[in-house]
């Protein structure tokens, strides 16, 4: 691996990287997608390369009976985040990441499910983080204070990891985005391509009424602000340390 790898740890068949491969191979990132759901072998943290990505799952992060490489991805998500690799763990990326560092997910949390278009409340903290602080900046200078996601998720983080950074909230779910060391959590889609997302807005009927396509180039924009964030912390790693 070199300093332009990006490890890509991919949990379920139909939850790939998708458009933010190329968004990564445009800013001059190489991309090695480890199947962990077809049993290949997890990397060694000092084997990542430059960054990491935990994509979403169709799991819980407690099902390791059912998915024995659940733990060891836990130890490594957190020895990433401990070892200032720059991380972006994204849906079950996310809670394994939460509970990797002690904090805890409720599974089929009582909120129940939330799907669909989902604003997302930037916290102060955010501003300066080193991966989310110019999206959130942005947003503040636009005179908003949330950014439209796409969610679909029936498991949440219910507490964070001591010493972990609140970084956002949905108005139904309090830890949209979390950072533990150098690892940032988001349980929102940030993978999805609008392509995919307005498909999904249509088959589901999830648009609430709003144009179909803009919405889902917003929420596709919000990945996309958030994995520019990652590129720019894999190009000034000290932020991270």
């Amino acid at each position: 691996m070199t300093s332009t790898d990006v490890t890509v740890i991919q949990s379920s068949a139909d939850l790939p990287l998708g458009s933010l491969g190329d968004q990564l191979a445009d800013a001059g990132l190489r991309v090695r997608v480890v199947r962990a759901d077809q049993d290949e072998p997890l990397p060694a943290a000092d084997g990542l390369g430059a960054a990491l990505i935990v994509l979403d799952g169709r799991m819980s992060p407690y099902d390791d009976a059912a998915t024995p490489w659940l733990a060891p991805l836990r130890e490594l998500v957190l020895a990433a985040a401990t070892a200032g690799v720059p991380t972006l763990a994204i849906g079950l990326g996310a809670q394994l990441l939460a509970v990797a560092g002690g904090g805890q997910v409720t599974v089929d949390a009582p909120p129940g499910p939330e799907t669909g278009p989902v604003r997302v409340f930037w916290r102060p903290e955010a501003m300066t983080d080193p991966v989310l602080g110019d999206l959130a900046r942005s947003v503040a200078q636009a005179g908003e204070r949330a950014s439209l996601v796409p969610s679909m998720h029936a498991h949440a983080v219910s507490e964070l990891p001591d010493g972990a950074l609140w970084l956002a909230s949905s108005n139904m779910y309090p830890f949209h985005a979390f950072r533990v060391g150098s690892a940032l959590g988001v349980q929102f889609r940030a993978e999805t391509s609008a392509d995919v997302l307005a498909s999904w807005l249509e088959v589901e009927d999830l648009a609430g009424g709003a144009d179909v396509r803009e919405t889902a180039e917003r929420m596709a924009r919000t990945g996309q602000a958030v994995v520019a964030g990652l590129v720019a912390a894999v190009r000034a790693p000290l932020a991270l340390v």
